[in-house]
C-alpha cells in the first residue's frame, strides 16, 4: 500500500512539475522590444522540483535560452529569458519538460580574492568591479569601476589571471577591452550615497560579500557595507546587485539601518577633470556621460560612457565635487532601486549620442515594462 501511495505521488509530482505552459509576452509601446529580459514567476509556470528540466520554445519552435533564478534560496523563484516582441504586438513562448540545450554564459560575478577582494561583474556589454577590505590602507571608495570590453565572451577571469600570472596589463587593449576608468574616492561609474548639508559622504570598501546567481543570463550578489558615515551618524548599507545578459543597466536594491531618520541619497557619476558630455533629465530621472578614454600608456581609446537611472521621484540634480549627482528621498529601512552602468564607443555605440539614445531607450522600457501572462 505504502509503494502504491509513493508511486501515486510520485505520478502526481512529475506531472504538476512537467505540465507545459504557454507565455505570452505583450508589448504594449509603439517601439520594437529585441532581447529585453523577461521574468515569471516558478510558481505561475509549476516549477516546483530542483532536478526538472525544460525547454523553451518561441512560436517558430526554435529554442530559446533561459535560466531558472534562484536569490540564493534552494528552490527556483522565477524562470527569465529575453524576448524579442514587435511594436504593440505580442510573441508566445512555450514551457515544456525536456532537456534543454547549453546555454552560453552571458554574465558572470565573482569574489576575487587574489586581487585584494575585488568583487568584479560583467555582462556582453560591460564589466565592472568594486574593492573590498584588502585594499583598505589605499583608501578605496565605495564606487563603481568601469571595464570596457568589446567582446561577448567573459573576460573579468581573462583579465586577472592574465594580469597576475603573465604581467599581461588590464589597464592596455589587448584585444578585447580594457580599464581606463578612473575611480579613486569617488562614486565612479554610479554608486550611492547619502547625501546630508550639501554633502556627499562617498563610502569605503564593502565589508562581505555574498553571491545569489551566476548565470548564464542574470548574476547577482549582495555586498554589505558597515559603519557608513552621514555627519554625526553612522549606518549599516546593503546593496544587491543584478546584471542580465542584454541590458545596459545594472539593477541595485540599496537599504540603509541604522539612525531612524529620513536621508537623501545620491546615485552618481564621477566627471573626471577633463570633463565630457554631460546630459541630466530630473523628470525622468537619468544622468548619462560621455568622456574621452585613455589608457594607461596614454593611448586614446575612443569615448567610455556611464549612466544613472532613479525611476522613483529625483528632488534635484547637482554637480559637485566633480559628480553628477540625482538627489532622492529616503527612509531608513525601506529598499531603493535604481540602475547604473557603463560603455564603450567601440563597442555598440559610435557616438555620445548612440549611448544618450540607448539609456533614453532603457529608461523608458522600464516606465513601460512587456506584460507576461500564463497559461
Amino acid at each position: 500500500m505504502k509503494k502504491l501511495l509513493f508511486f501515486i505521488f510520485s505520478a502526481f509530482l512529475f506531472a504538476s512539475c512537467s505540465g507545459e505552459k504557454t507565455i505570452t509576452v505583450t508589448n504594449p509601446t509603439g517601439v520594437d522590444r529585441v532581447g529585453e529580459m523577461v521574468e515569471v514567476k516558478a510558481s505561475d509556470l509549476g516549477i516546483c522540483c530542483k532536478a526538472s528540466t525544460y525547454i523553451l520554445t518561441d512560436e517558430a519552435g526554435e529554442e530559446i535560452a533561459y535560466q531558472l533564478v534562484y536569490n540564493g534560496k534552494e528552490k527556483p523563484q522565477s524562470l527569465i529569458f529575453q524576448a524579442s516582441v514587435s511594436a504593440n504586438s505580442t510573441s508566445v513562448y512555450v514551457l515544456s519538460s525536456g532537456k534543454p540545450a547549453k546555454v552560453k554564459a552571458k554574465t558572470f560575478a565573482r569574489y576575487v580574492p587574489e586581487r585584494k577582494d575585488d568583487f568584479a561583474w560583467e555582462n556582453d556589454l560591460a564589466a565592472y568591479r568594486v574593492y573590498g577590505p584588502a585594499l583598505a590602507k589605499e583608501n578605496p571608495s565605495n564606487g563603481v569601476d568601469l571595464w570596457l570590453k568589446r567582446s561577448d565572451d567573459l573576460i573579468v577571469d581573462e583579465f586577472y589571471h592574465d594580469e597576475l600570472n603573465h604581467g599581461l596589463s588590464y589597464h592596455v587593449d589587448h584585444g578585447k577591452g580594457l580599464d581606463c576608468y578612473k575611480v579613486g574616492h569617488t562614486l565612479g561609474a554610479g554608486g550611492i550615497a547619502p547625501y546630508a548639508d550639501g554633502v556627499l559622504y562617498v563610502g569605503d570598501h564593502y565589508t562581505t560579500q555574498k553571491t545569489l546567481d551566476n548565470g548564464p543570463l542574470r548574476s547577482t550578489f549582495v555586498l554589505t557595507y558597515d559603519s557608513v558615515k552621514v555627519g554625526n551618524d553612522y549606518y549599516n548599507q546593503t546593496i544587491t546587485i543584478s546584471i542580465d545578459a542584454g541590458t545596459l543597466l545594472n539593477k541595485a536594491l540599496v537599504s540603509y539601518s541604522g539612525k531612524a531618520a529620513d536621508i537623501e541619497l545620491a546615485a552618481g557619476i564621477y566627471l573626471h577633470p577633463e570633463k565630457g558630455n554631460l546630459q541630466v533629465n530630473v523628470e525622468n530621472g537619468i544622468a548619462a556621460y560621455a568622456e574621452n578614454a585613455v589608457s594607461d600608456a596614454g593611448i586614446p581609446s575612443g569615448r567610455n560612457y556611464a549612466a544613472a537611472y532613479v525611476p522613483e521621484k529625483v528632488n534635484d540634480a547637482v554637480e559637485q565635487d566633480l559628480h553628477a549627482l540625482l538627489l532622492t528621498n529616503y527612509s531608513t529601512g525601506n529598499e531603493f532601486t535604481y540602475y547604473f552602468g557603463g560603455g564603450w564607443s567601440k563597442w555598440g555605440f559610435p557616438a555620445d549620442e548612440d549611448w544618450f539614445n540607448a539609456v533614453n531607450t532603457f529608461a523608458a522600457n522600464k516606465k513601460n515594462p512587456l506584460q507576461v501572462n500564463v497559461k
